[in-house]
Parts: structure tokens; C-alpha cells; sequence
């Protein structure tokens, strides 16, 4: 083959921009095209109607899979602007909808992203044969449609509204996504994940797709990490201890809260989850903070009890789990995630600032409750001396 042949230069690179680059590749921006790219499509369109319920502008947030296939997200909020943004020319609205979103939110603890990478709904826009938008503002009720990413009707006021809010329906375009259906159990999991770690949150889930089958599910958890404890505990499980041991706190050297909830069974297994910003983690800063404050109050009260003597070495945090479930929540201004899919935190001081608010908490629990403290010790010093 000649030389000319083989040449390659920047005339042959192709550049795509907007929704032709995101149809082309949509994997790259949800994941995949089958289920789990399905369910990320409603999770980014439900990130801003979430944010605004967490942020005091909404009281609910209303997810419908309807019965020709499509998946309408609604709130009570403020609705989208619909005046222009900035210098675009194009209104707030039809920005959102056709313009990339930078990232993950920039509200810090306040914002949620329960999407892919917090790319926003022009993605999921882009991958829909049609959505349709809503804004209730102002007293006037304004609608606009779209095709595979592009506007195809101008924003049109069409009529008075009452109230307030914005609803976005959108149908996954079939030339791209897999033979597959939206998950009603993979939405509720998520969902409820998401109210169990946001105590003021309440969503509802609801499948028309079969006539005479339509399923519900509404979710709000007012004990927040409590009720994730008690929902992750087996019913035939029993417990060492009934109460469960849970406290909040805000601490300004890591620049965020932590809630934490925890109780252990007569159990083996270990149940720990980790969040940061109500993403979950697969550990980090947060947990090893956990684990460490737990071991520092556990060997403490054992050695003032004698359950431990001078002889036995401190308690490690990989030791204190068995029959232990717990809940770790860190909402952080400024979070660093590391690993390949970003689902480690690496914020250096929430591990101090954790470990410490976990021993003082645990360790004020266990002389409260001395019955309690002593079957929770016993159990841990029988199973570290068993291994």
C-alpha cells in the first residue's frame, strides 16, 4: 500500500457535537442501551425536579411510566424559566433541554445527582423519538416539543395555571435502545435510596403500562438512616440490641454533615453502606472513619469493663462488624471522588472528623445502656477471639 494511502491526517477525524455526538455513542453518557441505560434516562430527568423539593421550592416529585411507553416526571416547584438565558437567545427551558449541563451539580451538600455523571436532560432529550415540557409560572401554563434532541415546536403559552411546576415527558427513541422496558423495581430501589438519605424528600412511583395492573409506591422516610437500618435488617433476623443507635452532626472542618445509624444482629454477615451527596460508595474516607470510631469506643468501654485486659490488643475497625448493619451519610461541599467510577471518597478530613463523632456517640450509648453495651462487647470480643 502507498504511502498517500496510509496517510492520516485532521481531515479524516470526524468531529460531533450536541446530540449527534451523543446518539452516536450513547453509552458514553448513561451507561448503556439497555435497562440501566433506561433507568439513568429517568434519573437525569428527575435531578432537577428533586433538587427542587430538597431545596424548599417543592413539596413531591410524581414519576409515571405511561401506558405508550414514555416516562413523565412532574413536580410543584417553581417551573423552568422560560424567559431567555444569558446570551443564548433561547429560553431557560429550551436551554436545559438542548445544552449540555458541565457536570455533577454545584450546590454542594444541597444538590443530588442521581443521573450517570449529572450530564442533565439534554441527553436523554437527544435519545428520545419525542419529549414534551410544561412549565407552570407566572399564572400561565407554557409547552414546547422536541425530537431526537431538537426543538420542534417554539415555546407557546397555552392557557392559565393555578399553581406551579414543570413536567417533562420524554419516549426512549426504539432505533437505539435494546429490546428492553423501564424497571418499576430498579426506579423504586433508587428512589427510595434517595428518600431514605433525604429526610424532607417524597417521591412517587407509579406504572400505567398494563390496564388493570398498575402498580404505586410512595416514599418518605422522616427518621432518614434510622428507617435505612431497619429496612436493610431481615425481619427474622433478631436483634443484639432493638434500639438503633443513630445521631447527625455538622462539622465545618470537612465542610459538610454526616448522618450515621447503626445496630448489630445475631448475625454473621455484615451490612455497611456508604454515601456521599446520596451517591453510593463502595468505601472511602467516610467509612474507615466509621469503622475507626466504632473500634476506638468499642475498646475503650471494653477495657473499663475488663471485658478486655491489658494484655489484649485494641479492636481494629475491620473487627467490630459482624451482625453489625449501618448506614454512613456524608453530604460535603466539596467532595473528591476517586476509583474508575468515581465510588470512592477521598476527603481526607471526614475520616478524622467521622471517627471522632462515631466514638463520642457510641461510646456515650454503650454507658447509657450497660445491658445493651454488654451483649454488643461480648459478642464482638467472642467473635475477634473465634477467628
Amino acid at each position: 500500500m502507498s504511502g498517500e494511502a496510509n496517510k492520516y491526517d485532521a481531515s479524516q477525524i470526524q468531529v460531533l457535537e450536541g446530540w449527534e455526538a451523543v446518539r452516536k455513542r450513547p453509552g458514553m453518557y448513561i451507561g448503556s442501551t439497555g435497562e440501566r441505560g433506561l433507568l439513568h434516562m429517568v434519573f437525569e430527568v428527575a435531578d432537577r425536579a428533586v433538587n427542587e423539593v430538597l431545596a424548599g421550592h417543592a413539596s413531591c416529585v410524581d414519576v409515571t411510566l405511561t401506558p405508550d411507553g414514555g416516562v413523565r416526571v412532574a413536580d410543584d416547584g417553581r417551573g423552568v424559566r422560560i424567559d431567555e438565558a444569558g446570551a443564548s437567545g433561547i429560553s431557560g427551558l429550551e436551554a436545559l433541554l438542548t445544552r449540555f449541563q458541565t457536570g455533577p451539580g454545584t450546590g454542594g451538600r444541597h444538590d443530588v445527582t442521581l443521573g450517570f455523571c449529572g450530564v442533565g436532560p439534554f441527553v436523554v432529550n437527544a435519545l428520545s423519538s419525542r419529549m414534551t415540557a410544561e412549565v407552570r409560572r407566572g399564572g400561565a401554563r407554557w409547552v414546547q416539543e422536541y425530537a431526537r434532541g431538537v426543538a420542534v415546536t417554539p415555546l407557546t403559552e397555552a392557557g392559565t395555571s393555578t399553581g406551579s411546576g414543570t413536567t417533562i415527558t420524554f419516549w426512549p427513541d426504539a432505533d437505539i435502545f435494546e429490546a428492553a422496558e423501564f424497571s418499576f423495581d430498579g426506579l423504586a430501589e433508587r428512589f427510595r435510596e434517595l428518600a431514605l438519605l433525604n429526610k424532607g424528600l417524597e417521591i412517587s412511583l407509579t406504572d400505567q403500562r398494563r390496564p388493570g395492573e398498575s402498580r404505586a409506591a410512595r416514599f418518605r422516610y422522616p427518621d432518614g438512616a434510622r428507617d435505612f437500618v431497619t429496612l436493610l435488617d431481615e425481619p427474622e433476623e433478631t436483634p443484639v440490641h432493638q434500639h438503633i443507635i443513630g445521631f447527625e452532626r455538622e462539622d465545618p472542618r470537612m465542610a459538610g454533615t454526616v448522618e450515621v445509624a447503626l445496630r448489630w444482629r445475631d448475625s454473621q454477615e455484615e451490612r455497611i453502606r456508604s454515601f456521599a451527596n446520596s451517591r453510593p460508595t463502595f468505601g472511602g474516607t467516610h467509612e474507615r472513619g466509621f469503622r475507626d470510631g466504632a473500634a476506638a469506643a468499642v475498646t475503650a468501654y471494653a477495657r473499663k469493663q475488663g471485658q478486655l485486659t491489658t494484655a489484649d490488643p485494641d479492636l481494629e475497625g475491620d473487627r467490630i462488624g459482624e451482625g453489625l448493619t449501618a448506614v454512613v451519610s456524608v453530604k460535603l461541599d466539596h467532595p473528591e471522588f476517586e476509583g474508575p467510577i468515581r465510588d470512592l471518597l477521598g476527603n481526607a478530613a471526614v475520616r478524622v472528623c467521622i471517627e471522632e463523632a462515631v466514638q463520642q456517640h457510641l461510646g456515650r450509648w454503650l454507658e447509657e445502656y450497660p445491658e445493651r453495651a454488654a451483649a454488643v462487647i461480648g459478642r464482638i470480643i467472642n467473635g475477634v477471639r473465634r477467628a
